[in-house]
């Protein structure tokens, strides 16, 4: 979260007066409602649901494509965890794919784990980078399985000329603290398929049956992953910011490119699509992780902000301990891989190729707070220290 002022206050002061704190029994057609609406309008889709969280959206998405035991939805190997325990929360199993030297879904590897029983591919758009939507949609259009594009990263982000999570069945926002905007926590799912989006409106809120939504389809068993006023009220103040936002860090990011570009001592990962790239972060490719490992000792020690993906903890899937053990409930009953007859296995060096190109890559994050002079001249002190 990048911006957060005086008209977030006031949004929320605004919702503390008005004394409709729930979005429902009274807060029908107020900040929830408005901010779906409002997010519809921005991404050119037609329904949207303003969730708990991006892995919420997720779950939820998984639910509305009818996604359950015995089925199984490939993710990349680099992803937060929340991706596939989505998708056991679904019911289902993940089945992990490598990813590319754009740290995005590899397209080669998705096919070549597809079955019988996949019926669902989670391409994540990590970092604000968009995946390679054309060679995967062309792949699940082949297969004839469903996308639901996880860009809890990368929201506002873009390929082609269509906003993300608008290029598959449906797609995932996270509004947590740590993302482009947010309220401290949130999340939402858009869709411009109707059946769809009544499955996942139904599953987020087991009272949907009283709500009296006009539906087409019998409301069943949900859940609760609704939120407050609160949170909707603020979001649209964060909505509101979105493209000034997006604008200011696509343009650090060009500045800083453009002295980068050409350094002999890195390459820049690939983007597939460089003008919906989101701009929160720039990719160095290094010949080895020694050498990465290297110029990250000699950036840290000038003071640059910088990183490896490769540290980064449970967004490597390696280091996704429950999945990797297959405990996939606190109840061995309700476990996925035990509710198939199918045995998987996992293993930490099953991708090698992600956790090569995870270890050579470097990150210099985009300071939102500085100005597209000041990353030109950051840029110039990059190249000095490291050619």
């Amino acid at each position: 979260m990048y911006v957060f002022g005086k008209k977030e206050i006031a949004a929320f002061v605004r919702v503390a007066n008005s004394g409709k704190h729930f979005r429902y029994r009274g807060g029908e057609g107020g900040e929830c409602d408005t901010f779906e609406k409002e997010l519809c309008e921005k991404l050119d889709a037609r329904y949207s649901l303003l969730l708990t969280s991006g892995t919420a959206a997720l779950i939820c998405g998984l639910t509305g494509l009818d996604i359950g035991p015995g089925d199984e939805v490939i993710v990349p190997a680099y992803t937060f965890m929340a991706t596939p325990l989505a998708v056991l929360a679904a019911g289902a199993i993940p089945v992990i794919a490598e990813v590319d030297d754009s740290l995005t879904l590899d397209p080669v590897d998705v096919e070549r784990k597809i079955t019988a029983r996949t019926k669902c591919i989670i391409p994540v758009h990590m970092m604000g980078l968009p995946s390679n939507m054309n060679a995967l949609c062309k792949i699940a259009r082949r297969h004839r399985i469903t996308i639901l594009e996880d860009s809890c990263q990368a929201v506002g982000g873009s390929y082609g000329n269509k906003r993300l999570t608008t290029l598959g069945n449906a797609g995932a926002f996270s509004f947590n603290y740590f993302k482009i905007i947010g309220a401290g926590e949130g999340g939402a799912l858009v869709t411009s398929d109707r059946l769809l989006y009544e499955k996942a409106l139904i599953h987020h809120d087991g009272g949907s049956a009283f709500r009296g939504h006009q539906l087409l389809i019998k409301p069943f068993c949900g859940s609760s992953f609704r939120v407050s006023e609160f949170v909707g009220a603020v979001m649209r103040a964060q909505l509101a910011r979105l493209d000034g936002i997006l604008k200011r860090l696509r343009a650090n990011k060009a500045a800083l490119l453009a002295e980068l570009d050409g350094c002999p001592a890195f390459t820049l990962n690939p983007v597939h699509c460089q003008r919906g790239d989101c701009g929160v972060t720039i990719a160095l490719r290094f010949e080895s992780e020694r050498a990465m490992r290297r110029a990250l000792k000699e950036l840290k020690q000038n003071g640059i902000s910088s990183d490896t993906p490769y540290d980064s903890g449970i967004h490597v899937y390696s280091r996704w301990t429950p999945i990797l053990e297959q405990r996939g409930a606190a109840d061995p009953r309700k476990n996925p891989y035990r509710l198939t007859t199918k045995k998987y296995h996992y293993a930490k060096d099953m991708c090698p190729r992600t956790l090569a190109i995870l270890a050579s890559t470097l990150y210099i994050p985009i300071n939102y707070q500085k100005n597209a002079a000041q990353h030109r001249q950051l840029g110039r002190h990059i190249r000095k220290l490291l050619q």
